[in-house]
């Protein structure tokens, strides 16, 4: 019988700028995705049948579980008759803006191509993955920074990685996706940065003096309305950081740090009331 796992990583947004609202309800923007080493655990075993276990209880593991989806859509495509007995080890928090649903997501199809034995083009697995969420798509192709537009599915691999420790802390609240949408403060007629020229000086050159253009849309109206997230923001700017900003639409906050003491420091006086992940710096998904 075959039994392996996988990880699946988080990620976060240096910079997030809301750029339109399309007929069909979505909100284009650009995006940063750099990946964290905070990480969901995936087992995956050979059986007749789809299912899943989860070590989070209030996860569900039924049809609305991504992991199922991602699992029956590359079954239904690939005609495939086989099924897989998922335990999902969950540690990445969900409601934080880290993506870890659609890592999930992604892990479940590249391991089901390798347990169920099917070459799927890239540009088919692209599509499922599409349809699955619109950061799904990073998770499956993408190691480390890549640029993302559209929805955030139309990626561009940047070949970078964050030359900083990142102290990612979890300030024990959830905020929805659709309340961030509805309420965020739209600033769709400013002019747009070039994030991808700014994000090459940032870590290829370490100029520091571009950071201020790599904001995130949803972090004003997010640390307005939840007081513990702007007091996570507050802490680690004064911990001697370069940077500090929310990932996606919350409620994680991130911090960059040049110094690994400082980091750890960082890190443990926030871990006394929240979860926190330390990544090293130059990280890149295996």
């Amino acid at each position: 019988m075959k039994h392996f796992s996988v990880k699946a990583c988080a990620k976060i947004n240096l910079g997030l700028l809301i750029t339109s609202r399309r007929d069909d309800g979505y909100h284009t923007l650009e995006t940063i995705f750099a990946p964290i080493d905070w990480f969901d655990t995936l087992e995956f075993t050979e059986s007749d049948a789809i299912s899943m276990e989860c070590t989070n209880l209030d996860l569900p593991v039924d049809d609305s579980n991504l992991c199922i989806r991602a699992a029956k859509a590359l079954q239904a495509y690939a005609g495939v008759t086989k099924g897989v007995a998922m335990k999902l080890v969950k540690r990445v928090p969900f409601g934080a803006g880290l993506g870890g649903g659609s890592s999930d997501a992604a892990a479940t199809l590249n391991a089901l191509c390798r347990l169920w034995q099917i070459d799927v083009p890239s540009a088919e697995l692209h599509k499922l993955a599409v349809k699955l969420g619109a950061d799904v798509p990073y998770f499956l192709e993408m190691k480390g920074l890549a640029y993302a537009a559209g929805i955030g599915e139309e990626l561009e691999d940047l070949s970078l990685v964050l030359p900083w420790h990142v102290v990612t802390v979890f300030p024990e609240v959830q905020v929805p996706t659709a309340w961030a949408y509805k309420n965020f403060h739209r600033q769709f007629e400013r002019p747009v940065p070039e994030l991808k020229t700014l994000v090459r000086r940032l870590c290829d050159e370490r100029d520091l003096s571009v950071l201020g253009a790599f904001e995130n849309d949803f972090a004003s109206v997010v640390f307005e309305h939840y007081p513990v997230v702007r007091e996570v923001r507050d802490a680690l700017e004064a911990s001697g950081s370069l940077f500090v900003s929310l990932s996606g639409s919350g409620s994680a906050v991130y911090a960059l740090f040049e110094e690994r003491t400082a980091a750890v420091k960082a890190a443990e006086a926030m871990s006394a009331r929240f979860r926190v992940n330390m990544t090293p710096a130059g990280f890149r998904m295996a």
